[in-house]
Parts: structure tokens; sequence; C-alpha cells
């Protein structure tokens, strides 16, 4: 079978087990979880097969023309190089975790046959965005992974908070699309093609003629679906759908399909310096301000949920001076130790018994009852916080080398600007990260919160996925980083000395004064419990989860409402806690200057509606009205009324004829 057999098979499986998954799901409920885990197994056998048989080298290019347009094709086209071989191979890895890892955690959930299907064609969309040669093919897996998300983050529907994070997820990606889709049309008007292929090669020969619009219209719908600033606001609400799911688009899809998007058209932003700025600028305000929103959350998943932006902030940082390849090594190794983190919070959070929406300081006793959680975690969060030898250090590293080279003037066509930018806002996210991820760890696993009646060890499948997802946060990127460049566009991604020492220096400064902040808190706080905790029945995790969001209260019981004073994030951040904690009111800013507009034009709407368009059609109908009504009363029923009437205009009409006639 040719490879470009199997790279179209590789899509196509978990789109036809999403389709037989919605068919079967009430008829055959037996066959729903082979249906979902069997296709994603089946797809990253075949992503891994074609990414040996592509090996880095020369790019699989296959094309036929869907339909005829009469201008710019359209075209059912593959583009697989090292990139999206990986990337691949990625995402079919996590979703086949994902899905694994459900049918423990959703086993009870009686909308799980949806769930499932919903994954799997989750799943396809965005291994169609990472195989497509055509602009157009990719735009339609990029908008079907905007309404799956819309229906996974809203799985918990009878939830006003799931109903709502789906609606504002849908509506936020949609706002940076428009102008995306405005970018691909423009694109294509000056490449004369959607296919990536002659897009690069009109860019190469200097043939775009509105380089810093395009790159700009793109870069909005890139910063919608890769929750980047000021788009970013929809991905920490969105933690109100069923953890696997956030693990699903944090790790391998959605999310990662902005930055990927902008690695493999890289060549278009880097037309346009001010493009190339304004893409630093984005992700150094993403990987600050995310990282002090994150210190600040109680919820174990907001936590993630920023961490996740400020992460994809390096990416696209590095994008940002021009060293794809950094971009999509921190991709790969970010894939592996976030879903890690997620699918480990889920089982926590079950654990621990406490909503997903305040859950960390009332965290308590969970070391022991979670041991797999624990050790796996602590891996993963070593691997987020950059230290060696976990595979976060090397991909991080790698960011953190290509802006040092291009703030010293290095690397060609990248303004020292930029450079500077993304090494700076690089190293002080470095310094939150690790004291975040400190903060979590200490909180979750040495929390003085109340303990929840144990509900004894999780499900085999929960946590074997957990140990599997620690292999690569463990190891991949001390192998990585050597075989990588061959694969990608050979730029050498082994980490720098300086970069190294600063980058892991403030990482461990962060980590040591957030445990000293703790011990300094949990000292003062020795005399402060939290309170007892009431008996609930056990529950399935999933529906556990869905009964905490819905109640905005502890899931087993009444503790006390103060939050726990042994929290080290409220002492490292003071005043600017408060902030941090509602994300800098961005979403304030955003209902004053979006949302209250617009309600207010829809009154001033409504009342011309009714004040006035509704006045003109009621007069219209009233003069009709009235001389119904008189002649209403004519029609009497008397046929001597009738008689005279017709006598008296009789009368009338000759003497009218008369006169008329004397006076002729």
């Amino acid at each position: 079978m040719t490879t470009t057999t199997l790279a179209v098979l590789v899509p196509l499986l978990p789109f036809l087990g999403a389709a037989a998954g919605l068919l079967l799901g009430r008829t055959a409920p037996g066959f729903v979880r082979p249906l979902a885990v069997l296709p994603s197994l089946a797809a990253l056998a075949l992503a891994a097969v074609v990414a040996v048989r592509q090996g880095g080298d020369a790019a699989i290019d296959s094309a036929t023309e869907l339909t005829p347009t009469g201008s710019v094709p359209i075209e059912l086209a593959l583009h697989i190089d090292g990139f999206a071989a990986l990337v691949a191979v990625l995402v079919a890895f996590v979703a086949t975790c994902v899905q694994i890892y459900s049918t423990g955690y959703l086993r009870d959930d009686p909308r799980y046959p949806s769930y499932a299907a919903l994954v799997s064609l989750f799943t396809s969309a965005m291994l169609l965005v990472v195989y497509s040669g055509d602009l157009i093919v990719l735009l339609v897996g990029w908008e079907v992974m905007g309404i799956c998300s819309y229906f996974l983050v809203g799985h918990y529907w009878e939830t006003p908070e799931a109903r709502a994070a789906s609606i504002k997820a849908f509506l936020v990606t949609k706002l940076g699309d428009v102008p995306f889709l405005i970018g691909l049309f423009a694109l294509a008007t000056d490449a004369g093609s959607f296919r990536i292929t002659k897009v690069l090669s009109t860019v190469a020969h200097g043939g775009l003629h509105h380089p810093t619009l395009i790159a700009l219209l793109l870069l909005a719908g890139v910063a919608g679906k890769s929750a980047q600033f000021p788009l970013h606001t929809w991905l920490p609400d969105a933690m109100a759908g069923p953890t696997p799911v956030s693990a699903l688009i944090h790790a391998a899809t959605m999310v990662a399909a902005g930055v990927y998007f902008v690695a493999r058209l890289l060549p278009v932003f880097e037309a346009s310096s001010a493009a190339m700025v304004v893409l630093a600028v984005m992700a150094a305000v993403t990987m600050a301000g995310s990282g002090l929103a994150a210190l600040a959350q109680d919820d174990i998943k907001r936590v993630l949920a920023y961490s996740t932006i400020g992460q994809l902030g390096y990416m696209t940082g590095a994008l940002a001076v021009g060293d794809r390849g950094a971009a999509v090594f921190h991709l790969l190794s970010h894939g592996a130790f976030k879903a890690l983190l997620f699918l480990a919070a889920g089982v926590i959070i079950h654990a621990s018994g406490t909503n997903s929406l305040a859950a960390m300081s009332r965290m308590g006793n969970l070391r022991a009852r979670v041991p797999d959680a624990f050790w796996t975690m602590t891996v993963a969060l070593l691997a987020l916080a950059a230290i060696p030898p976990f595979s976060g250090f090397f991909s991080k590293e790698s960011v953190l080398g290509a802006a040092e080279h291009a703030a010293t003037g290095d690397t060609a066509h990248i303004p020292g600007t930029a450079g500077w930018i993304v090494l700076v806002a690089g190293l002080l996210a470095a310094l939150l990260t690790a004291a975040y991820a400190t903060r979590l760890w200490l909180l979750a696993f040495h929390g003085r919160g109340v303990e929840a009646p144990d509900h004894g060890r999780q499900p085999v499948a929960m946590n074997a996925v957990l140990w599997v997802l620690a292999v690569p946060s463990l190891a991949l990127g001390g192998l990585a980083y050597r075989v990588l460049p061959d694969w990608f566009d050979g730029r050498d991604l082994t980490p720098t000395l300086t970069t190294s020492v600063l980058g892991t220096g403030v990482a461990l400064v962060g980590g040591i004064v957030t445990y000293g902040a703790w011990r300094h808190t949990t000292a003062f706080a020795a005399g402060a419990p939290l309170g007892a905790v009431a008996a609930h029945p056990e529950g399935d995790a999933g529906l556990v989860e869905a009964e905490a969001i819905a109640s905005h209260t502890p899931a087993y019981g009444d503790v006390a409402s103060a939050p726990d004073p042994a929290d080290p994030g409220r002492l490292l951040l003071g005043p600017l806690h408060r902030h941090a904690a509602t994300g800098f009111h961005l979403d304030a800013v955003y209902g004053a200057l979006f949302v209250r507009p617009v309600l207010a034009a829809a009154g001033l709407v409504r009342f011309l509606d009714r004040e006035v368009v509704d006045t003109y059609v009621r007069g219209a109908g009233t003069l009709p009205r009235l001389l119904g009504a008189a002649v209403r009363r004519a029609q009497t029923g008397n046929m001597q009324t009738y008689v005279s009437a017709l006598l008296a205009g009789t009368v009338v009409l000759t003497v009218a004829v008369l006169l008329v006639a004397t006076g002729a």
C-alpha cells in the first residue's frame, strides 16, 4: 500500500469511527467503546508508518482537483513533510490515550456514545489540518474542530457554566476566523492557488503584494484558535467540559492548530517584519500574562488552562524569531506532558471530591490516595517547569536559544527587536511557570484541605494511560533534540549554555521562592482549619465533575467558604492577585467594548421596530378598519332603508345632470 493511501486513511478512520459511533450508539451500545478506541489506535499505527516512510526526507505531495471553480482551483491535496508526519503521530497518540482514559472516566455517563463519536470526529478534523496540502481543505478541518469543541465543552449542558463556556468558545474563535478567512482568500488571490506548495513558491519569488495585511489577517484566526492574547479568554472557561476533552484540546488538537498553521506557512509571515514583531509582542504578552493568571487560580484545571496559553506563547515566540523547528519541538513535547497533566488532574478531581471551580485549596491527603497520579503528575510538572533532564527543558531551551540568536542578529530576516522581546518574556515566563507548577504540586498533594471519602483505586484504564504518557514526558526531549533537526529545517536544537543556565536558574528560583512562601503561609494558617466534609455516595468521575460544576460547592459536603490562607500565590502576587485571578478583567473590558454596545444597538433596533415600524404598520391598517366600520354601519339589512337610499341617490344624480345640462 502506498504512503499516500496510508496517509488518506489516517484521518479517514477516525471519521468513519465517529459516523459508526453516532449510528450505533443507541442501537448497539456494546460496540461504542471499540468504535471509540480502535479507529484512533489504527490511525496511530498508520501515522507512525507514514512518519517512518517519510523519514524527514522530501515532502510527499499528492493532489487531485476537488471541483472546477473557473478561477483559483480547490484541490484535495496532501503535503506531508517532517513537521506533518510527526505532528500527526502526536495527534493520534494523544487521541488514543484520551479515548482509552474516557472508557473509565465516563463509564456511567449516558451520553458517552455521542461524546466518543465527537472525540473521534475532532481527531479526524485535526489530522485533516495536519496532512492537508490545500488551504480550503485545511479550513474545513479547522472549522469542524470549532463545532466539535462547541459540543464537547458543552457536554454537561445541564449546567449554565458549560453552556456559557461552549458558546463563548465558539463565538471567540469565530471572531478570529472571519479575518482568517479573508486572509486566506487574499493569499490565494496573490498566489493564484490554494495549494500550500504554490503559495510558498510565490512567497519565495516575492509574489505577495500585501504581505503585512495578509499576515495580520491570518494572525487573528491563529490568536483565536490557539488562545493567544487578546483572544485567549475562551480557554479557561472551556474547563467546564469533561477533563479528557480538556486534555485533547490542550495537548494535540484545536489550540495546536494555530501554531501548526503558522509553522507550515512561516515564510508568509517572514515576508513582513511588522507581522513578525506583532507576533513577538503577542507571544510575550501571552506568556507573561498567563503565568501571572495561573499563579492566582484555585481551580486546578484553570491553572493548567492558563499554563497551556503560556506554553503556546513559547511556540508562537519561536515562530516570531523564525525557528519553526523549535516551535514544533515544543509542540510535541508539550503535547505529551500537558495531556498527562490534565488526565492526572481528572484522577485528582475524582479522588479529592472537590469541584473543579475551587479545588486546590480544599484538597487534602491526596499523595497516598492517588499514588499513580502523584508520581506521574510530578514528572509532568517537572517537564512543564523545564527542569533538566525532563522533556520540557530541551524543547523550551530550543525556543530560548532561537530567541537569543535572533536578538544578537544571527538570524537573517528576523528583527532583533522580536528576538529581545521573546527572550525576555520567555525568561520571565520560565520563572512564573516554575512558580505556579510548584504551587499546584504543593496544594494538590500536600495541602491542608478537607479529606473526601475514599473512592478506592481508579479504573485501570485511567492509571495505565498516565504511565504511558509519563514516558515521553520524561524521555522525549533528551532523544528528540538530536533527531528532530533531520525532520525539520536542519537547525540545531541543542540547548545553548547561556539560555540553559538562565532558564534553569530562574525556574529554580521560582520553585524555591514558591516553596518558601508556602511554608510561611502554612505556618501562619496552622490554626485555621477549613472545616469538615459530609459523606457523599460514590459516583463516577465524570458525573462527580458535572455535579460539582453545577453546584458551585465542594462535591462532597460543606466546607468553609473562605479560601485556604496557606496559598503561596496570594503572598507572591500581593495586590496583583485580585486582578490576576480574574484574568486581568479582560472579560469585563470586552463586555464594555463589545457586549454592551451590541446589546444597546439591539435595544435601539427593538425600539425602532416597535415604536416606528410598527406604528406605520398599525397606521396602515387603521384607515381600512375605519372605512370598514362605516360600511358595516350602512349594511343594516333593512330593505326599506336600501330602497330609500337608492331613490335619494337617483334624485341627487338627476338634479346634478339637470344642473350640468342647464349650465351647458
